[in-house]
């Protein structure tokens, strides 16, 4: 079971930001990652069919082997991580929003929260705000337009930085001194977040977070491979491959992704 692979799904290229942080910390585990793409966004879907896709994604996984699986999407998380943790013997790892960290460390009391429709309007994220950002104004964002616009890899293209400046003037406004990622995608905006928002303004995303809880759930169920082997990544897209290579030519030369209609 050591030497099986992590599995890891997303609604496209985005959860290769948490597959990275990933393969940083867990260099000898091996990896087999599935991007839907060809229905992204999950955000603006309904729970059931984000279920769907979710049970469809797992099960995949699992007749590759898979000893845990990382749902490596927002939206995926918060609509469909229960059922999948109940129905499913294989331990799974979410994504959250980063807001406690947020209300912690803000000291206008005023945080950001740019996320996806399915994400926001979850009953997970609304606990998560409530259990831990007590005190605090939460100002929540609707990123419309920008998961597609990523995932046919337009990053730094003026309709992005359109875009992200809308939905950010409202909450630089209000004058937020934290700002979250609440969808695996968004870590690829921050170069151009970066040129929009003022320096003061702290970004906080998942990604190590997610790491950090692989490795200690992995080494809770004594799943860790200890081999010292060069680890093996498989990459899966359902549309097209080059645009999933292009995001991972900062992490790994050479990385191929295979087409598999799923």
């Amino acid at each position: 079971m050591k030497n099986k692979p992590i599995g890891i799904f997303d609604s496209g290229v985005g959860g290769t930001s948490i597959w990275k942080e990933i393969n940083v910390m867990l260099p000898y585990e091996n990896t087999v990652y599935l991007a839907d793409s060809k229905n992204a966004p999950y955000g603006g879907k309904s729970t059931e069919e984000i279920l769907g896709l979710s049970i469809k994604n797992t099960e995949l996984l699992l007749k590759m082997g898979s000893k845990l699986i990382v749902v490596a999407c927002n939206t995926a998380t918060t609509n469909a991580i229960a059922y999948l943790r109940k129905n499913y013997n294989v331990p799974f790892i979410g994504i959250e929003p980063a807001i406690k960290p947020a209300a912690i460390r803000s000291n206008s009391k005023k945080v950001g929260v740019l996320a996806t429709k399915g994400t926001l309007s979850s009953d997970l994220f609304h606990e998560t705000s409530k259990n831990y950002a007590s005190g605090i104004t939460i100002l929540e964002r609707e990123g419309i337009g920008l998961v597609p616009l990523i995932e046919e890899g337009k990053v730094n293209s003026e309709e992005t930085k359109r875009l992200l400046h809308q939905f950010l003037q409202p909450m630089l406004d209000e004058e937020i001194d934290y700002l979250v990622l609440g969808c695996t995608h968004y870590p690829y905006l921050m170069p151009v977040l970066k040129e929009l928002l003022p320096k003061h303004v702290k970004i906080i995303d998942s990604g190590e977070a997610v790491a950090k809880q692989t490795k200690a759930i992995l080494a809770k169920n004594n799943l860790l491979n200890f081999s010292g082997k060069k680890a093996t990544h498989q990459f899966y897209s359902n549309t097209n491959t080059q645009v999933l290579e292009t995001f991972l030519e900062s992490a790994t030369q050479n990385m191929k992704v295979t087409y598999l209609d799923f």
